[in-house]
């Protein structure tokens, strides 16, 4: 067996692979500069002990908004230091519920708040205590929308401002959904009173730029064909702009041609890697879904597998499924799980997000097919699917 000093020893085409990761902030951001400025400007009142005005950021998953608010927040921790002025970052799939944010965020002014039993009138008292000393404290929800509480988080920070004598509490929300702003009461919608910044997809040129540049930092010199740079992007391009898939793709490719111990990426190593890919951001995907998501998805795709009661009708394709038989689905397996299912509204929302992250489409279908109704289908494998929601729902 090999050791550790056997294997440190091999030579490798890799000269930093975290430069290759999603979550690597790198010093320049290609096609981000005037997303970079226009965030710095929004938020750089706050360093003039002013409040700035709540931002909200929208884009697909992997258009760069989480690395490019990461790279603000470098400057402005640095230059807030001097001026009684903070910015925080909360990943909201972790931190997913206001009194869980508030701790996250308050136990960095108060130690102790690391212990349990603290309430949320505390925390909040906390808040209003340390902003009102003059702080203008800067919080950055990323996938805002995973909050379960979101309405009364969105109303308890921005009324905190009501009670705070200098500084302020300001929200900088991340969300890869445009509509998630409906979900909220009118009260919250109203109070948040924000900009808004939305990150388009790249473009095939666009990720090979970023690719050459984070080529240059994660491998040794000459060791990835151009052509497997063109090739990443290109299959990034059709798939979905997503630069964290074009990073994994080409990460992948890296170590399938070390395994094979070559020294050159080639193309024929973007193909091997591209399923590999796919499946794993797949598993990331489904694995840090909310339950209710899981159980609709798992209902999509059980239907999917069995087979349509409606398959045979005239004018719908024997792949799609009508959304009320998905939701008399998700009824039955909630019931299996003994939890309570939500409402065709709060449906229709799950549905909305599980198109946004690919792992299904939807359509309207024609006059004449039991009325006008939404098709479903599933956007993977099924069988992929299915595996990866046993283990998750049900521990299989």
């Amino acid at each position: 067996m090999a050791s550790f000093d056997q294997i440190l020893s091999q030579p490798s085409i890799f000269r930093n692979l975290s430069a290759l990761s999603p979550h690597y902030v790198p010093k320049e951001l290609p096609f981000r500069e005037t997303h970079i400025q226009e965030i710095m400007r929004i938020v750089s009142p706050a360093l003039r002990k002013q409040k700035p005005r709540n931002l909200i950021i929208y884009g697909k998953t992997g258009t760069g908004k989480t690395c490019t608010v990461k790279r603000v927040m470098e400057d402005f921790v640095e230059a807030g230091k001097k001026r009684n002025a903070s910015m925080h970052y909360v990943n909201c799939r972790i931190y997913n519920s206001r009194y869980r944010i508030f701790q996250k965020v308050m136990k960095e002014y108060v130690p102790e708040l690391d212990k349990t039993g603290f309430g949320m009138p505390f925390l909040y008292e906390k808040l209003v205590e340390t902003a009102s000393g003059g702080e203008q404290v800067v919080l950055v929800l990323d996938e805002i929308d995973m909050i379960k509480d979101l309405d009364e988080l969105v109303y308890t920070l921005t009324r905190s401002n009501d009670e705070i004598k200098a500084g302020g509490v300001t929200i900088v929300g991340i969300s890869n959904k445009l509509s998630f702003k409906d979900s909220l009461d009118p009260r919250s919608r109203s109070s948040l009173y924000e900009t808004e910044m939305i990150f388009q997809p790249y473009t095939a040129e666009q990720l090979k730029k970023i690719l050459e540049a984070r080529v240059k930092e994660g491998f040794e010199n000459n060791v990835v064909d151009p052509s497997a740079i063109n090739l990443s992007a290109a299959i990034t391009s059709q798939e979905s702009g997503d630069a964290r898939f074009a990073l994994k793709l080409l990460s992948k490719a890296g170590e399938h041609a070390e395994s094979e111990k070559r020294n050159l990426v080639t193309d024929n190593d973007v193909e091997a890697a591209r399923k590999k890919v796919e499946i794993d951001l797949t598993f990331e995907t489904i694995s840090t879904l909310p339950q209710m998501h899981q159980i609709v998805l798992y209902a999509i795709g059980s239907i999917t597998k069995s087979g349509s009661r409606y398959s045979r009708l005239e004018g719908v394709e024997s792949d799609f499924l009508f959304s009320g038989e998905v939701y008399e689905e998700y009824e039955k397996i909630c019931r299996r799980l003994k939890t309570r299912p939500r409402s065709s509204r709060w449906y229709k929302e799950y549905l909305n997000d599980l198109e946004v992250l690919g792992l299904i489409t939807t359509t309207i279908s024609g006059k004449g097919v039991r009325g006008t109704t939404t098709l479903i289908r599933m956007g993977q494998g099924s069988d992929v699917v299915m595996s990866i929601l046993n283990s998750q729902l049900f521990g299989e």
